[in-house]
């Protein structure tokens, strides 16, 4: 891996290490971009897997890899001082509905706190721009669907949404403030190649090899609007190349959560297509040539019985939809992780 030359702005991409960050951070260096991948590798899941993704990047030459936590304050002035910041992708976070039930203060320490040193590093840095991820979970006890930017969203179900809720508010303190532009992108249940082991398709997709039983939720009443990894990076990417500008027409008498007299924005990146659980299952089935065995459970605590995005702002900003459809999806990833796994 190169040193960045000192004149060479950079993007800096958080997370790199992990499944959207991984990609993120290819899609901007196969078309040449200089990015400044930031990781802390933590045991949250599999680190073989992580250092696998950054394996995958290690051989571009304009990529440069940082171990730091988000949390520590002087380490992150440390980077936001040593390189040549150009933008942001923060994609760094805690992740997870269910561990934030368990071990709540690794959200504050990630999701706040360290959501706190990239503004700062951002002011500092006076970066062109922010784009950082939200979650479709902030939408919590909302029930109107399709869900929409311009809903307001003040009923988190689970710690792990209240963050990053709290990551939209504190943007739009510095965007209004120090006039960064900041757009937050909600991210609707993302899955595909090198995904997470702590998500439902991956914890499927090995029970079902293994021959174990799969935990069904809600006794399969669930619906979410599963969204391919290409079209989330897609997104993203084309996110950051339009920062965020302030809405003339918005007024603080009829307030748009949506988005700001500041140079404020947000999206929803969905594949606008609720799949119900037991056809996603019957998808990987297919995909794996292998019945699975379901053993039907309530809702867990912290979780929703659906998720749907309204993306019409994306379309309409961005020029862009997602469309893979799990049929695409599903396989892909059934072909990466017998790979990967050798099984």
């Amino acid at each position: 891996m190169s040193q960045s030359n000192a004149a060479d702005p950079v993007i800096l991409v958080t997370g790199v290490a992990g499944f959207i960050g991984y990609h993120v951070a290819r899609r901007l260096l196969e078309r040449g971009d200089r990015v400044v991948g930031l990781d802390n590798v933590n045991a949250y899941y599999d680190v073989r897997l992580k250092e696998a993704r950054l394996a995958q990047l290690s051989p571009f030459e304009r990529f440069r890899f940082v171990k730091l936590d988000l949390a520590d304050r002087r380490g992150m002035r440390a980077l936001f001082a040593d390189h040549p910041v150009r933008c942001v992708v923060h994609l760094a976070a805690q992740a997870g509905v269910r561990y934030s039930l368990v071990n709540p203060h690794a959200y504050t320490d990630s999701n706040i706190e360290g959501f706190m040193n990239i503004l700062e590093g951002c002011r500092l840095a006076r970066v062109e721009h922010l784009v950082y991820a939200s979650s479709s979970s902030v939408y919590g006890g909302n029930t109107h669907m399709p869900f929409s930017v311009h809903d307001n969203v003040d009923h988190p179900v689970s710690l792990y949404a209240a963050s990053k809720k709290a990551n939209e508010l504190m943007a739009h303190c510095y965007a209004h403030l120090y006039k960064i532009p900041c757009t937050g992108l909600r991210f609707f249940t993302v899955y595909g190649p090198w995904g997470r082991p702590d998500m439902a398709l991956f914890i499927f997709t090995r029970a079902i090899l293994e021959g174990r039983p799969i935990e069904v939720f809600n006794y399969g009443r669930m619906q979410r609007d599963f969204t391919y990894i290409d079209d989330i990076a897609e997104g993203v990417v084309r996110a950051l190349d339009r920062p965020a500008q302030p809405d003339p027409a918005w007024s603080g008498e009829r307030p748009d959560p949506g988005t700001s007299s500041a140079p404020y924005r947000l999206y929803n990146i969905g594949n606008h297509q609720p799949v119900d659980l037991l056809r996603f299952i019957e998808v990987l089935e297919q995909a794996l040539g292998k019945k699975a065995e379901k053993k039907l459970l309530p809702m867990q605590p912290g979780d929703v019985p659906a998720t749907y995005a309204d993306i019409d702002d994306l379309t309409r900003d961005m020029g862009f939809k997602p469309t893979t459809p799990i049929e695409v999806g599903i396989p892909r990833f059934v072909q990466w992780y017998r790979e990967f796994y050798k099984v």
